[in-house]
Formats: structure tokens, sequence, C-alpha cells
């Protein structure tokens, strides 16, 4: 699968950049799949206006693939989405592993219609660059595949710069997620994809939870070594965990910032939203305790609207962390307009029952 049999609105919606929150995990009490929940969360994403989403990410609980899960979710998510909306959606699947388990994924993934993958290389930490890209080749041979920059703190580690510049060089290569949350490292993976000359091929999207705004407002210069060129790229959409809660208001903001054309000036509103949106994500992430419960905190927001029915994770002790639903009723407080509560509650019924009829409260 090459990204040109992508359907064409799937295809514009990467190229243009789009909103892609991170697909969580809904479970009962006894941790087992909370269907109906889960299917409502993805009503909610597509009414929210989100682009799309990803299914099997770290959101969603790697521990899915030890539980017989992976397929299920993948393909519930896959379903309920098709058959809410007839609008183009862009479907991005988790798929991690060596290579034969992310090729196993990958297949999976393509027989229930997503058209991406985001491929994790937590599973290869250890391995020479040279054995990744090779990983990584046989993956973009199966379908198409945006990279993942994953920070260490989350299972992930750091990549060379000469790996993300051949990366960039492979075909099926159609974006990157950028997540190392560093700026210099951020900076040095968008200055691969331009020396790899990959720029109007690979679309940039952020997964840097600590400066969601800033990514998506700030031109990225990127020089030629003898400072003859210049090039100015930009990241053009997100795929975000921080973007699971929250959603109706998260595409609003993006797209107030993608209203906003290329080199003109900023409103000081939209520069002030980065320190809010990142206030927010200090609290669900759970920042100050090196997001050891950015998993439970986004359930815990979704559970005080009525989309989750508990925090349950997979592994029991997958839980919140001691002041982190404090952090969460403060920013609550200090920020009200960063939720979507009222949209959720007028329409929470009808994503629960999945009764489709059209409503007139929805943009």
């Amino acid at each position: 699968m090459k990204f040109t049999d992508i359907p064409e609105g799937s295809r514009a919606l990467l190229r243009k950049g789009t909103v892609l929150p991170a697909h969580p995990l809904l479970l009962t009490a006894e941790r087992k799949l909370d269907e109906a929940r889960q299917r409502a969360v993805t009503r909610y994403y597509v009414d929210a206006g989100a682009g799309g989403m990803a299914v099997g990410v770290h959101t969603t609980q790697f521990a899915i693939r030890e539980v017989g899960l992976y397929e299920p979710v993948l393909r519930l998510a896959a379903e309920t989405a098709y058959a809410w909306t007839d609008r183009p959606l862009l479907m991005v699947a988790g798929v991690t592993g060596n290579t034969e388990q992310a090729l196993n994924e990958t297949r999976i993934a393509r027989g229930l219609g997503y058209h991406a993958v985001l491929l994790n290389l937590a599973r290869l930490k250890g391995q020479s660059e040279i054995e990744i890209l090779k990983h990584c080749r046989a993956i973009a041979a199966e379908m198409p595949v945006i990279g993942f920059a994953l920070l260490p703190e989350v299972g992930g580690f750091h990549l060379s710069y000469d790996f993300w510049r051949a990366f960039a060089g492979l075909d099926n290569v159609v974006a990157i997620k950028m997540a190392p949350f560093d700026r210099y490292r951020t900076i040095e993976i968008i200055r691969g994809v331009c020396d790899a000359g990959s720029q109007d091929r690979i679309t940039l999207y952020t997964g840097n939870d600590d400066h969601i705004i800033l990514d998506l407002v700030q031109p990225f210069v990127v020089r030629s070594a003898d400072g003859k060129s210049e090039h100015r790229l930009r990241i053009r959409g997100g795929l975000l965990g921080h973007w699971s809660v929250w959603a109706e208001k998260a595409v609003q903001q993006f797209e107030r910032i993608h209203a906003i054309a290329d080199g003109a000036a900023i409103p000081e509103d939209i520069l002030a939203l980065d320190s809010m949106v990142t206030d927010c994500n200090l609290a669900i992430y759970d920042a100050l305790n090196n997001l050891a419960g950015c998993i439970p905190g986004c359930l815990e927001v979704l559970r005080r609207q009525g989309l989750a029915a508990g925090t349950w994770c997979l592994d029991e002790n997958e839980v919140l962390s001691p002041g982190q639903s404090e952090q969460i009723d403060r920013v609550y407080a200090m920020y009200p307009e960063m939720n979507d509560d009222l949209f959720v509650k007028k329409n929470l019924t009808r994503w629960l029952s999945g009764n489709a009829a059209a409503n007139p409260l929805l943009r």
C-alpha cells in the first residue's frame, strides 16, 4: 500500500495537517473492554471535528497486545468511525515490536482500512541505527509510515540527525510525529527532513505536549551549510494524547491557527494559549511525576465528563499519581475555556446509544 492508495480525501487531510487524538482504552471495573464507551469516545472525536484518530498507540495502552485486544480495538474504532460520518477521515494505527510483530500489526491495520501506521521503535532500543532503519524500510514496504520520535520517559529513545535524514529518504514515509519534548531534537529532526529533500513529501506533526501551540504557529528555519539557501518549514498537524480530551476545543484552537496565513502576524491571544495548554497538560499528563499518570489522567478527564466509567488500566498499578486529581481540579478552575464539558454533556447520550441522528448543536 502506497500513499497514492489512500483515498484522496484522507490524503488531503494528512498533507494539510489535522487534529489526530490518540485514542484511549475504555475498560470496565473488571478490566475488560467497555465496548459501548469505546465506541462513544470514537464518536466524540468525529463529532468534535477531529480529522481522524490514532489507535493502538501509547494512550491506547501497549498492553492491549498482550491480552489479545489489538485487533478488536482497532476494528472497533475503524468500524465505528466510518459508520458515524461520511466525511473523509485519516485513520492511523500504532505498530510496535520487532520486525515480525510490527509487520503483522501493519497487515492487520491495512486489512481494517487504516491509512498509515505510526511506527514506534521503543522495542528496538539498543540496536544499531542501521538495523533500526532496516526495520523501518520493511514496514514502509507494506504501508505508508508515520515516523515517531518518542521521549525516553514513556519508553522511547533518541535517534541521531543522521538517522532522521536517512529515514526521511524512505519513499513511503508520509509524516513524522515529533515527540522528544526537546527543542534541540525537534529542530534536528526537521533539519534532517529538509536536508533529505523530503520537506514537500513528509508532513510534520507535533507530539510535543509541552509546546503544542508554539509548534503549530512557528516557522522553522533550515539553511544550507554554505548559507546560500533557506527553507522555512511548518508543523502542520498534531497527533497527541493530550487531544484525547477536550477535543472539541483542540479542534477550535487548531482551526484558528490554520486560518493564519504563513508569514502573517500571530495574534497575542494565540501565543498566550501555549502556556495555558501546557499548564493543562502538566496536570492531565502528570508532568510533575515524569508522566507516570498520563494515561489515567486522560481517563480521569473522560470520567468526569461521563465518557469513561473509571480510570482503570490493564496494569492495575497504573493509576493517578498522588496530587494529580487536585492538579486537574486546578486547571479546570483556572482555564474553564479549555474544557468541552458542555459539548460532551449535550451529546453523551447519542454517543453511548449510537444514535447518529443529525444534531443541530454540532458545527
